[in-house]
């Protein structure tokens, strides 16, 4: 571009998650305007497509987090708009979101990830709560992570210890989809893992290794500040450190994703990285992991958010 990009930074919507997304947005707009980019920050309403038709915005950068910016709807409608618009498309989303889906990608495309069930409601209810969890238990062992199949910033998220806390955890996870995840526990050194696309193709940036003080990466833990200990690069081998890198990669290219990822994994003592999940709109906000990777590798936010701006305009899916 010739002239600085005109960008739209779509933030808030309605999801659980909109007070993270505001902040997202309010970071990724500054950080541009540093770049000399022109921004323009906007909620998700009736008049969004009104100004998205006018022809003023070259770029929107879609910063909403929860159902409706990381499933691919917000994205479908960008591509019936034909413009350009940062990150992956909405078929990758879809895929990514889903993470009974997205587990069995990874495990297709050769990362290690934890056995688990995913279980809708109404089957939970008509089977009956006492039998599925007994099977649960007896199939999968103790420790367990229970979570809603689609959501982020861990609402609805447990950990369970003993068979007694499982129900409990149950009902939160309902309370966040109808769907809830229940995986077998990894212990180990929690990271993430973020990938930038550049001319030179996906770049890894350095891993997070993440110690919140509670013991557990909830809510809390990831957005206020001083509740998580955060290490970059992660305070892992050499091998290990090779390992998750390439964990990272092989989920952005499996998944189709573009532009920027955020692959989360836990590294267990034998030093192998297990999938998680991976995020197609990671947080952007002063506690985000992507950020504090982008500081750790020495890279100017406003210079490698403003290139990701150019990239899309490059990269603009071509409408299915």
């Amino acid at each position: 571009m010739n002239l600085a990009p005109r960008v739209l930074v779509l933030a808030g919507g309605l999801s659980h998650e909109r007070d993270v997304s505001l902040r997202s947005g309010r970071r990724v707009a500054e950080a541009l305007r540093d770049g000399g980019c022109s921004v323009v920050e906007r909620d998700v309403d009736a008049g969004l497509i009104g100004l998205l038709s006018a022809g003023t915005i070259d770029v929107v950068w879609p910063l909403l987090h929860g159902a409706s910016g990381e499933d691919g709807a917000i994205r479908d409608v960008l591509e019936l708009l034909e413009v350009s618009y940062v990150g992956s498309t909405p078929d990758a989303c879809r895929t990514a979101w889903d993470k009974p889906v997205a587990g069995s990608v990874a495990r297709a495309a050769g990362l290690a990830v934890p056995d688990s069930v995913a279980l809708p409601h109404g089957t939970f209810r008509e089977l009956g709560a006492q039998g599925v969890l007994a099977a649960i238990t007896e199939r999968l062992g103790l420790p367990l992570v229970v979570k809603p199949a689609r959501g982020g910033s861990a609402l609805g998220v447990s950990v369970v210890r003993r068979a007694e806390e499982l129900p409990r955890a149950m009902v939160e996870c309902f309370a966040y989809g109808d769907v809830a995840l229940v995986e077998r526990h990894v212990a180990g050194v929690e990271v993430a893992v973020s990938v930038v696309e550049t001319d030179a193709g996906p770049v890894v940036l350095p891993a997070v290794e993440i110690v919140p003080d509670c013991g557990f990466y909830g809510y809390d833990a990831r957005y206020v500040a001083g509740s998580t200990e955060f290490f970059c690069p992660a305070r892992l081998t050499a091998d290990a450190t090779t390992a998750v890198a390439e964990a990272a990669l092989i989920a952005h290219r499996a998944f189709g994703l573009r532009h920027l990822s955020r692959t989360d994994l836990v590294v267990d003592a034998a030093g192998r990285p297990w999938f998680l999940e991976v995020n197609v709109a990671p947080g952007m906000t002063e506690t985000s992991l992507l950020p504090q990777a982008v500081e750790a590798a020495g890279d100017d936010p406003a210079t490698l958010y403003r290139a990701l701006v150019e990239r899309a305009t490059q990269d603009r899916a071509v409408p299915a």
